[in-house]
């Protein structure tokens, strides 16, 4: 979120309400998943606030192994590279940032320092210039210290466009362009810094930008400024084992079947206000679908007794699941921010009515079905999810729940139009696209689907030259404000020949593209309603996407797994408190 941060020792608020669109019941006579809940933060700026040890966990022991069970392996554990939801969050067990969120899974979250004494000093009171004190005590997995220098070093490494995947925000704000590698070759200036960026010291971290950027300290969250130590970065292949600087280390990486992760001793809990180390190892194990994983953990047997499902219960097992009272303890269920969208790639189908017709054609109450109910998601006919501050609803395109077949053929003018779907290949996605095309074909298109490997997906589709039309994309905000969504999903000017962020809409307007500038440089306590403007007159002038559900969270553990929630940054597990019952 783009607020103005006080250095004042306070907590200064961060998010302001944050709506949302119904209410999905859990069945029985269990509550239904408020929503519409109120989220609430802060952005702590006295150190102590930032300072370790993270308050303990009611009723957490120490020992045994958390197990996580996820269908396809994570795109990328290489820190300069995530920004996958599974990488993401799997990213704090072993990865520290300058900053991260403290979070209590149901909304409220507190912008702590992780890596830094707080989440940033802006020196000139302007938002251009911040600097980061780096905490004592903070190591290596080798037990050499962490220092300003390190991560800098992890900084000027992602511009390097061959380490693909991770976000581009700092790197566009240091150098003033999305087009951030022509402003600094990391490759043949490993030895120096991108523009901006400083070491002043082996404690203090500088970056100094021509344009305000005061929403830096919550871009400074993601993994992207984790610490690399140079002498052990090998490129590519860093991906493999990163340097550990959280509370666990990759002992084990079995390409795309497990990775174990077990204590780091190195790490400090006196330094950490949000993470613990309460099991000896967590292992995340890949290849089981939705239905095997939700039926493993039902029988609750073995390692299974400490396992939890990453890809959360299978729609075939959704009435089981919430049905049976005496899974009650064991089910995790709340609302999330995650967005889900039919991406249209607008360099291939760049007729606006054919995008129209899209939009027309969609049947959203059988794609919930699809995905098991209301227990799971929820439509949505806007850009922005409903958590967005701002966020106004609207439908660009009213077609009811099922869809208007008659409008979309009447937009497509009597012709059939050809249209290649890619697909991740895992069981939801190959259910929703099948969902998709049977949908769309009644409305006067051919739809031809290609399955796109589910761990490679997001590099693939963020290839410009990729060769298909349309995909299932989803989008969670790193921060819940348009300024995180909308600009970096739409601005045309971001648009690489690989690794673009622009939502692999490849949309660009230069009228829209001065829209989010004007809007960027508004007072921040203005731009919400900005935002929602955007987002219709986008939807409206352009649709470059087809809006499609947002998603509600439905997963289950063993009876031994204790302490995990669903995060309310990004809405997946969250390991954190994670803990064995022993």
């Amino acid at each position: 979120m783009r607020r103005r941060l006080m250095t004042a020792v306070a907590l200064v608020p961060l998010v302001a309400a944050l709506g949302a669109c119904t209410n999905n019941k859990k069945g029985g006579d269990e509550p239904a998943v408020d929503t519409n809940r109120q989220a609430t933060g802060a952005i702590a700026s006295d150190p102590k606030d930032s300072m370790g040890p993270a308050p303990e966990v009611p009723g957490a022991a120490k020992g045994g192994t958390v197990t996580i069970l996820r269908q396809s392996k994570i795109s990328h554990l290489d820190p300069q590279r995530t920004y996958s939801f599974a990488g993401l969050n799997a990213s704090q067990l072993f990865v520290r940032r300058l900053t991260t969120f403290k979070d209590d899974g149901k909304g409220h979250v507190t912008l702590v320092g992780d890596l830094a004494t707080t989440p940033g000093t802006d020196v000139n009171k302007d938002c251009k210039v911040w600097q980061f004190t780096i905490k004592d005590g903070v190591k290596f997995e080798d037990g050499s210290p962490i220092t300003a220098k390190d991560v800098a070093y992890g900084i000027a490494r992602s511009f390097d466009l061959s380490l693909t995947g991770g976000p581009t925000y700092i790197q566009e704000w240091l150098a003033d362009t999305p087009q951030f590698d022509t402003k600094f070759d990391f490759k043949n200036n490993k030895s120096s810094l991108p523009p901006g960026l400083s070491v002043p010291d082996d404690k203090t971290l500088k970056l100094t930008f021509n344009k305000a950027h005061c929403d830096l300290p919550f871009a400074a969250s993601l993994p992207a400024t984790a610490p690399v130590p140079a002498a052990k970065d090998t490129g590519t292949q860093y991906d493999q084992k990163p340097v550990a600087s959280g509370p666990y280390k990759i002992t084990k990486n079995e390409a795309g079947t497990q990775i174990t992760f077990e204590r780091n001793t190195a790490w400090d809990p006196a330094t950490d206000a949000v993470r613990h180390q309460y099991p000896d190892s967590f292992v995340w194990q890949f290849g089981a679908d939705p239905v095997t994983q939700t039926n493993r953990i039902l029988a609750d047997s073995g390692a299974d007794q400490g396992a939890a499902s990453w890809d959360g219960v299978d729609p075939s097992l959704i009435s089981k699941v919430m049905g049976d009272p005496a899974l009650k303890d064991r089910i995790i269920q709340e609302p999330t921010p995650q967005h889900y969208t039919l991406t249209i790639n607008n360099q291939r189908v760049t007729d606006l009515k054919v995008r129209q017709a899209l939009n027309y054609a969609i049947d959203r109450d059988g794609l919930i079905k699809t995905l098991g109910g209301s227990s799971l998601a929820a439509p949505v006919t806007t850009l922005m999810p409903p958590s967005t501050i701002g966020w106004k609803n609207y439908d660009a395109y009213p077609a009811g729940k099922t869809g208007d077949p008659a409008k979309a053929k009447e937009l497509l003018g009597g012709t059939t139009k050809d249209l290649v779907l890619g697909f991740q290949d895992d069981a939801t996605n190959q259910a929703l696209s099948t969902q998709l095309k049977g949908n769309l074909e009644k409305a006067g298109f051919k739809i031809t689907l290609k399955a796109i490997p589910a761990d490679s997906f997001l590099d693939e589709t963020k290839k410009k030259d990729n060769p298909w039309d349309m995909y299932i994309g989803s989008w969670g905000a790193d921060w819940p404000s348009g300024a995180a969504i909308l600009p970096v999903l739409y601005d045309g000017r971001a648009i690489k020949a690989d690794g673009s962020n622009n939502g692999a809409s490849y949309l660009n307007a230069s009228a829209l593209n001065a829209e989010f500038d004007r809007v960027l440089a508004m007072p921040t306590d203005q731009q919400g309603a900005e935002w929602a403007k955007l987002d219709e007159k986008i939807m409206r002038e352009y649709a470059p996407v087809v809006p499609l559900y947002v998603q509600v969270t439905t997963t289950v553990h063993g009876s031994k797994a204790g302490g995990l929630f669903i995060d309310s940054i990004f809405g997946n597990l969250a390991f954190s408190n994670a803990y064995v019952k022993q």
